[in-house]
């Protein structure tokens, strides 16, 4: 058998979803497992939002479009960024794709060079490693403190950039930590991306799911001509985990590179799914409204739950839809922790160390379930480890 590429030696994958098989095959085995492991909404996508992929697959929308898009699309999502951002950005200067993962990895092979280097949060979302390592460029991880609400400070941002520094990534609200940063850090960090020249990636899949802090965009500094990539999917926010659609908005030049690649890699978006898109943007959003308040008491549950229960801290996250529980005076490891749970209580959590080495001491809890499921789940935590007196 010929060797593989080294690349596989270098791929963990999304590893949450290798406890979500894990979890399913559990299942399978007739075992109860109450899943707070991956970020994926327990509500159903809008039920207007299936019938425009319905009523477009009735219409024949089914063979190949353009591949940087629908034109309708692009508009409207030019549209809701001027809604939410505050600036509406030309066509040319957003691409629909498969969902956001695929946005990552077509902008850091477009925009970055392999030996260049990357600065992102330690913890952080895992595709952000594995991208990073295909594309041979090297990651600079800056830690999240805790004691500051795990938000990203420019000081330590610019403390990472050296000569090979060629883009930053910043994610708020945050996966892991549900952590939201505020205009002023942002804009902070902006400005070292700015005295550098570097590219500043803004993944932005959760950005309406804030709790109370006012959610900040560098895109609205620069309106994506300079130096932003703003990432965006319908995933969260919209309940379309499985539709995989999303759209990136950065300087026209880039995205013209990335479209050729999107091109060549994937031909083009699923028309219908467009549609069934441009159908979310454009209608209704009290659903929407109401999954995000849901969200809002779930957290509210699930920290007071955490808080709980003998050795486990937890602090209120700002955004996102996951609580970052510290767990080190249980005296486990991340995955010793989240290991037990999953044997002893049927309940699958994602440990913390899977996002950067910053993360050991955390195990991370997704409250896109109900709150019966959240009760019971947090009810087998604390049988296991006892309740906090």
């Amino acid at each position: 058998m010929p060797k593989h590429s080294v690349v596989s030696d270098h791929f963990q994958g999304q590893r949450m979803f290798q406890i979500l098989a894990r979890a399913r095959g559990m299942e399978r085995a007739g075992i109860n497992v109450i899943h707070l492991e991956i970020g994926d909404p327990d509500f159903s996508t809008p039920r207007h939002i299936i019938s425009a992929a319905k009523n477009a697959l009735d219409a024949g929308d089914t063979h190949y479009c353009e591949s940087v898009g629908l034109v309708e699309f692009r508009e409207t999502a030019a549209l809701m960024t001027h809604r939410s951002r505050g600036f509406r950005p030309a066509i040319d200067q957003i691409l629909v794709t498969p969902g956001a993962n695929i946005q990552l990895y077509l902008a850091m092979v477009c925009a970055c060079n392999p030996g260049d280097e990357i600065i992102v949060q330690d913890p952080s979302f895992v595709s952000y490693l594995s991208i990073a390592s295909l594309c041979g460029l090297k990651v600079v991880p800056v830690p999240l403190l805790e004691e500051n609400a795990f938000r990203l400070r420019a000081s330590d941002v610019a403390a990472a950039v050296t000569a090979k520094t060629k883009m930053i990534i910043i994610n708020s609200p945050h996966n892991p930590t549900g952590a939201v940063m505020s205009r002023e850090d942002v804009r902070a960090i902006y400005d070292v991306a700015c005295a550098h020249d570097l590219w500043l990636l803004s993944d932005e899949v959760y950005g309406r799911m804030s709790y109370g802090p006012e959610f900040f965009s560098p895109s609205s500094i620069d309106k994506c001509l300079e130096r932003t990539i703003l990432v965006h999917s319908f995933s969260k926010s919209y309940a379309m985990t499985g539709w995989r659609i999303g759209a990136v908005t950065a300087p026209a030049d880039l995205i013209t590179k990335m479209a050729l690649l999107l091109e060549t890699v994937t031909s083009c978006t699923p028309p219908f799914v467009q549609k069934a898109a441009i159908e979310a943007m454009k209608n209704d959003q009290d659903e929407i409204a109401s999954m995000i308040a849901t969200y809002r008491r779930r957290r509210d549950l699930i920290v007071e739950r955490l808080n709980g229960v003998r050795g486990i801290k937890c602090l209120l996250p700002d955004g996102a839809f996951y609580a970052f529980a510290n767990i080190r005076d249980t005296e486990l490891t991340s995955e010793a922790f989240a290991e037990v749970l999953l044997e002893k209580a049927g309940v699958a959590a994602c440990p913390g160390n899977f996002f950067g080495q910053a993360g050991e001491g955390y195990v991370r809890f997704c409250f896109a379930n109900s709150e019966e499921n959240i009760e019971e789940a947090l009810r087998r935590v604390a049988n296991l480890f006892g309740r906090r007196t």
